[in-house]
């Protein structure tokens, strides 16, 4: 193979990859992912652009105290984060995935 076959297959590999992150993107703005914290009394649920479409909390944490309400937010949003960064990236792994490439290689060159 000589170096402009070498380049034009690259070329291709490099349009593919690009087509399907694209559609994995497209895929993960349309996700909605929820995150809980006590026990599903406080719900998030986030696009897969971290954009909050929702938040629920249980009318029982309404008479509790400001720090408790506070708190099981902030672990609702850290839990729906965690599971969002999870869900991008197994996405993204599947868009690279049956290209051959090695561990960590980067495109384009």
């Amino acid at each position: 193979m000589n170096m402009q076959q070498m380049m034009q297959q690259a070329q291709r590999m490099q349009e593919q990859m690009q087509k399907k992150m694209e559609a994995a993107q497209a895929e993960l703005a349309a996700a909605e992912i929820q995150g809980e914290a006590g026990a599903g009394l406080v719900k998030i649920t986030m696009n897969g652009q971290h954009g909050v479409k929702r938040v629920s909390i249980d009318a029982s944490l309404l008479s509790e105290d400001k720090d408790i309400l506070e708190d099981l937010i902030a672990a609702a949003i850290n839990d729906t984060v965690r599971k969002v960064e999870a869900t991008s990236k197994e996405a993204m792994g599947a868009a690279t995935s049956g290209l051959g490439l090695p561990p960590g290689f980067k495109m384009p060159f």
